[in-house]
């Protein structure tokens, strides 16, 4: 296949300084919890997105000083941190991309944990947290030390090889941001006050860099132009134009977007591709040089537009690239039904604010680029003879046949309803969650394409219609439900319940039930569903209590960054909201709801309660299998395996993960070793202490 000429515009050069992007395919600046804790990880994920296809690769934000440590971040402190960036840039180099840094000074935003000095910020001020911490109010010393040491750490980045070097003042957490910022900055100096002085440390930084590394790697800006708060905030319109204005010409690119963190990647729940695109649209006419941005784009027309209209020289992602590392490699090659689409959930973000390698809903393969050797494109063909039946087509299901046809197994996929994609196709009709349809999307399209799997709907199995079928192999992926007992974290008994109360769960609501209001939701969950559910009845005009143990609804979701917007939405349908509350008894009309702390109990009116507490396997099928096991050499079986939600309630992500796994390892045992590689710390010599 060859690709479309009407994409021909997004492969073309595109000059940043002194250097050469091959396409307009820009990886933006993301976190991904490698970092320095798995710098080979790390090296090899950044790698695989220069295979495939992006021009510029980009680090999540780094470190300059030890005064200003992130924690879980990459680092150029000294000459000792060079070695592992250098790993990186070289996975880069190999595929003909440019590797970029983003340099950053957090000030007021770090907290320093690891080196225990205070704080500097423009104006004294609390952490950005609720660590018991201050920031100090920088002097002019200070001011040069900072210039000092991002200096440096440009000088090592280039001795690390980078191409592109990033001045950082972007999501409210650098320090050259928050200089620009007049919630941030209340000094009378020539750091202070006007808008020419408060960005004069940005423009010091950006002319700084390009007298020491200008001569060979790019300068560029990553920088937010409104901070969604209106006059309290960085607008578009007034600051964030301004300093563009003044600066338009001093970098090589401009990579611009909206602050803080929860409005640059908003989740598919709240915001629609491009929404970013009102904010930014006017900086390309102030300035001469490339404009990057982004907005969880994953459309090859929608690219071209952005281009065509003059919005943006270079398409930015950092969601759409982890979800697709070979997204532009797809479009060159006229491969656009290949691409697996971000769907916007952000359980990458999740993942990596744990400080862990990212997990992907749609792609299994990241974080186990390099301790795995999981390629996202790449699968080992098959080394068995084995056919595999697979008993229901959820996301794990689907994912377990895609990959095992990939590798070239005969496969049939047995789903006992009209409809695939099992509790992806359930839940993506719920509120805001429309964009989750692609995993099932991606998934049946693939297989669609493939001669040797073979989709059955509405072939509900049992173990002898299992027996049957003379499989080799047989993967069980039924899923799981909601328990409708109360039993989860906070009760670790079912809730006493009048024998008329009328209980539901998440379950019945996807099976089309309307429960009588009022309705108490109680969410022991945590995650996003009690929210959608709460939404979804207030839609239908229910009166709707939503009660948590936690002290804030969906308190999960603070590390996918949707945590603040989904308790706004609530508020705003006028859910009533009960935190730091227990279900004690469900009575016919009444619930009694106990104080987490003090164990007081308050009586509530409720027709129905809505119970989110806890799941479990639908897994008769596999222990009816395992009765049977004297019969399986009889029909040729030889091995049956649970998977995806069936061995282990979780995320959608983890069940294509679990699904994905099988068709790598065919089913493979826990034993002993660790089956997968880590960088561990070696010692040598013995231990010294320091003298008495």
């Amino acid at each position: 296949m060859s690709r479309d000429p009407r994409y021909d515009i997004l492969f073309e050069e595109v000059t940043i300084g002194p250097v050469t992007a091959k396409n307009r395919f820009f990886q933006v600046p993301h976190c991904n919890g490698m970092g320095r804790n798995y710098p080979s990880e790390m090296a090899t994920m950044r790698g695989n997105k220069a295979e495939g296809g992006w021009a510029v690769v980009c680090t999540e934000q780094c470190d300059v000083h030890y005064s200003s440590d992130t924690r879980r971040e990459i680092r150029l402190w000294d000459d000792r941190d060079i070695p592992y960036l250098a790993r990186m840039t070289e996975a880069v180099h190999r595929h003909g991309a440019l590797a970029a840094i983003e340099l950053v000074y957090m000030g007021y935003h770090g907290m320093n944990l690891i080196s225990r000095e205070v704080p500097m910020a423009p104006t004294a001020r609390p952490g950005k947290y609720d660590f018991p911490i201050h920031a100090r109010t920088m002097d002019k010393s200070d001011i040069r030390a900072v210039r000092r040491w991002h200096r440096n750490a440009a000088l090592r980045a280039k001795q690390a090889g980078f191409d592109l070097i990033v001045c950082y003042a972007g999501h409210d957490i650098s320090l050259a941001m928050t200089f620009m910022s007049p919630r941030h900055n209340q000094r009378t100096d020539e750091y202070g006050g006007s808008m020419e002085n408060r960005a004069r440390l940005f423009r010091e930084l950006i002319e700084d860099t390009r007298d020491a590394v200008g001569d060979a790697c790019a300068v560029t800006v990553r920088m937010a132009v409104d901070e969604l708060m209106g006059p309290r905030g960085m607008m578009c319109e007034r600051e964030g134009r301004d300093v563009v204005e003044m600066l338009a010409e001093l970098p090589d690119l401009w990579d611009v977007n909206c602050s803080a963190w929860e409005n640059d990647s908003i989740s598919s729940r709240f915001a629609e591709e491009g929404f970013q695109e009102p904010y930014i649209e006017w900086v390309k006419s102030v300035t001469s040089k490339p404009v990057v941005g982004v907005g969880r784009y994953t459309s090859p027309d929608r690219m071209v537009s952005l281009v065509k209209n003059g919005v943006m020289d270079m398409i930015g992602a950092a969601r759409p690239s982890i979800a697709d590392p070979f997204l532009p490699k797809k479009i060159e090659e006229g491969r656009i039904e290949d691409i697996r689409e971000c769907i916007g959930c952000n359980i990458c973000v999740a993942t990596a604010n744990f400080v862990v390698p990212m997990r992907c809903t749609q792609n299994p393969t990241v974080g186990e680029e390099w301790r795995r050797g999981w390629h996202p494109e790449r699968i080992a063909p098959k080394d068995t003879d084995d056919t595999v039946l697979i008993v229901g087509a959820g996301p794990a299901g689907l994912e377990a046949a895609r990959a095992l046809a990939q590798r070239g197994y005969e496969v049939m996929l047995a789903e006992a309803t009209r409809e695939a994609g099992g509790r992806v196709a359930r839940e993506s009709r719920l509120p805001g969650l429309g964009s989750w349809g692609r995993v099932r999307d991606y998934r049946t399209g693939q297989l669609a394409q493939m001669p040797n799997a073979n989709l059955y709907y509405e072939s509900k199995m049992d173990a002898d219609t299992v027996l049957e079928a003379g499989c080799s192999l047989v993967v069980i992926a039924t899923g799981a439900r909601w328990r409708r007992d109360g039993f989860g974290r906070t009760s670790d008994r079912p809730i006493p319940t009048a024998a008329g109360a009328r209980v539901y769960t998440p379950d019945d609501i996807m099976d089309g039930t309307v429960p009588e209001g009022p309705v108490v939701v109680f969410d022991d969950d945590h995650y996003y569903m009690g929210g959608v559910i709460a939404e979804w009845l207030r839609e239908r005009g229910l009166k709707v209590t939503l009660v948590t143990p936690a002290a804030l609804v969906s308190s999960f979701t603070v590390h996918s960054l949707e945590q603040g917007r989904i308790q706004a939405r609530l508020m705003d349908l006028g859910v009533d909201l009960v935190p730091l509350h227990r279900l004690g008894r469900i009575g016919e009309d009444t619930v009694d709801l106990v104080c987490v702390y003090t164990g007081k109990v308050r009586t509530l009116a409720s027709a129905s309660v809505l119970m989110l507490t806890a799941m479990e396997p639908i897994d008769s099928l596999y222990h009816a299998l395992e009765e049977r096991t004297a019969q399986w050499s009889h029909h040729g079986l030889r091995q049956v395996t649970r998977i995806g939600d069936c061995y282990g309630p979780g995320t959608i992500a983890a069940a294509v993960w679990s699904g994905h796994r099988f068709a790598r390892e065919l089913g493979g045992a826990l034993s002993d070793d660790v089956p997968f590689l880590r960088e561990n710390v070696e010692l040598q010599g013995s231990l010294v202490l320091p003298a008495d």
